[in-house]
């Protein structure tokens, strides 16, 4: 279980904590498609906060994700913490997730039957539990699953949409995508990633003006995160043929 809370946002209703609990224990047991078997080291699963309105939610976890099992620690994550500082936003005092749990093998961009298949599954049911005010797609993969499969991150980032959930929801590019560009046209799109955030940070104030979004510094999350590095989570294919031979049944239901 990974999860960061500010004190005051231990109270939680235990209704809400408990249906998250139990739905990312079941994560851990998930083996429905082919990425548990690409190498990885399990799903992972979130960091921030549950009692946030912004849920942040990106496309899959790298390499350094996977090793630490949280979403956008590496360097991308280093590059949203940036950005997120720059408009008044620190990543303990909002919800980050993915829309693919386990690694993809090379770091390759999820295809949008994976995160379909994926987020129908875990993502679907992890938004309905946290109950966020406001959605941050990050990317492509996000963007095709929050609003539709023709979606285009440089054609409709920046502009609000209405999400399945009822809740509403702005893109902007990937931080992964940032660190690809060089010149010019990093700094077009850093300038618009900022703009994005800016928009999101300033309707959350709108909708809940007394949550607090920034803390008194960034956290380090590599070192918070540090005694899950390397750790095997959840079940491979090798597991999942020996529980069965066990007659152990590995539920996957919601």
């Amino acid at each position: 279980m990974y999860i960061y809370c500010e004190p005051e946002e231990k109270t939680l209703e235990v209704i809400t904590v408990n249906l998250h609990t139990e739905l990312i224990e079941k994560l851990y047991q998930c083996n429905l498609c082919h990425l548990c078997n690409e190498g990885n080291l399990g799903p992972t699963a979130f960091n921030g906060s549950m009692a946030s309105p912004i849920a942040i939610v990106g496309e899959g976890p790298g390499e350094t994700e996977d090793q630490f099992g949280v979403p956008l620690i590496g360097n991308s994550g280093k590059l949203l913490d940036k950005a997120l500082w720059s408009v008044g936003i620190t990543r303990d005092r909002v919800y980050t997730t993915n829309i693919i749990k386990c690694r993809p093998k090379g770091n390759r961009t999820p295809t949008v039957d994976e995160g379909s298949f994926c987020a129908t599954r875990w993502l679907d049911n992890e938004l309905a539990a946290v109950k966020p005010r406001i959605i941050i797609a990050l990317g492509s993969v996000a963007l095709k699953y929050l609003l539709n499969a023709n979606a285009r991150i440089t054609k409709d980032r920046g502009k609000w949409f209405q999400t399945k959930y009822g809740i509403p929801a702005i893109a902007t590019y990937h931080p992964a995508f940032l660190l690809r560009l060089t010149g010019k046209e990093l700094v077009k799109a850093k300038w618009e990633t900022f703009y994005d955030l800016q928009a999101a940070a300033n309707r959350c104030t709108e909708i809940e003006p007394d949550y607090l979004l920034k803390s008194a510094a960034p956290l380090d999350l590599l070192a918070l995160y540090s005694a899950n590095k390397g750790k095997q989570r959840g079940i491979s294919e090798s597991n999942v043929r020996k529980e069965n031979a066990n007659g152990n049944e590995l539920s996957h239901s919601l």
